[in-house]
C-alpha cells in the first residue's frame, strides 16, 4: 500500500497511537514496540527476491478465490481449499483451472513455519494451536506433510489437506510480513530473547514456495482486484 502523502505528522502519530492503544484490545499489547514498522516508509527487508505482486498475476484459472486465515481454527483453513478442489472436479473443472490462494495472517502465521520453529518456540502453545493427533498444544507443524491417514472425513474418507499436498495442487500460500514482525516480537518477549534473532529465525524457518507478502490485508486486496472471491477461513 503507499503512503499517502496528505498525512500529516501529527495525524500519522495520532494514526500509530491508535493502534497502540487497541492492541490492549486484541491481546497484542506485548509488542507495542515493534508498531514503529508502521511509520517505516518503504520498508521492504525480508521480503523474498520476487516481487509480491508477481504472484497474483499467475491467478487466471476460471474460478478463482482466497482463504483468509486469521488465527488456528481446527482442521478447516486446509480443508476449505481442498473441498473447494474437489468440488470444482466433480463439477467439470480441473485443478489447473483454478486459482486458490490462501492467506496466513495475525496468529495463523505458524503455520507457515517448519516443525524446528513449533518446538523451539512453543508456538503451539503461543498460538492456542492443537495438534490434532493428541488434542495438545502442538509442537510441530500438523499440516506440513502430514503422515498418510492423518485426515480422514467421514463420509470423504482420507483428505489430502497437507500444505505440500495443497501446493502440489496449485493453491497458492502466502504469509503476512507484517504478522512475522509483530508476533516475533512477542514471542521474543515471553522468552526473554532478541526480537530481531526471533524475527530472523522465524524467517529462515519458512516453508518452501509460501510467498511473504507485506501484510494480509494487503494480499487479501490484490487477490480480490485480481477476481477471488472471499471466504473466511479461521
Amino acid at each position: 500500500m503507499k503512503a499517502n502523502n496528505l498525512i500529516e505528522p501529527t495525524n500519522r502519530r495520532r494514526f500509530i497511537g491508535s493502534i497502540a492503544s487497541g492492541a490492549a484490545a486484541i491481546g497484542v499489547s506485548a509488542v507495542a514496540p515493534t508498531l514503529k514498522v508502521f511509520g517505516q516508509e518503504n520498508s521492504s527487508d525480508g521480503f523474498n527476491s520476487e516481487d509480491p505482486e508477481e504472484i497474483f498475476k499467475k491467478l487466471n484459472g476460471k474460478h478463482k478465490i482466497v482463504f483468509d486465515v486469521i488465527q488456528p481454527h481446527e482442521i478447516f483453513p486446509f480443508a476449505w481449499p481442498r473441498v473447494f478442489l474437489m468440488s470444482n472436479e466433480m463439477t467439470g473443472t480441473k485443478d489447473k483451472d483454478c486459482s486458490v490462494v490462501v492467506i496466513l495472517r495475525h496468529k495463523s502465521i505458524g503455520y507457515a513455519m517448519e516443525d524446528r520453529l513449533w518446538e523451539k518456540y512453543k508456538l503451539g502453545e503461543f498460538f492456542k494451536a492443537n495438534d490434532p493427533e493428541t488434542g495438545q498444544p502442538a509442537i510441530r507443524n500438523p499440516f506440513w506433510k502430514p503422515k498418510p491417514g492423518a485426515f480422514k472425513v467421514p463420509a470423504i474418507g482420507e483428505v489430502f489437506i497437507g500444505i505440500d499436498q495443497l501446493q502440489s495442487n496449485g493453491v497458492i500460500f502466502c504469509v503476512c510480513e507484517m504478522a512475522l514482525k509483530v508476533q516475533s516480537a512477542a514471542v521474543a518477549q515471553k522468552m526473554n530473547l532478541n526480537a530481531e534473532d526471533v524475527r530472523n529465525d522465524f524467517i529462515k524457518g519458512l516453508l518452501p514456495d509460501i510467498q511473504k507478502v507485506p501484510s494480509g490485508v494487503w494480499a487479501l486486496g490484490r487477490a480480490q482486484e485480481r477476481g477471488c472471491g472471499y471466504i473466511f477461513a479461521g
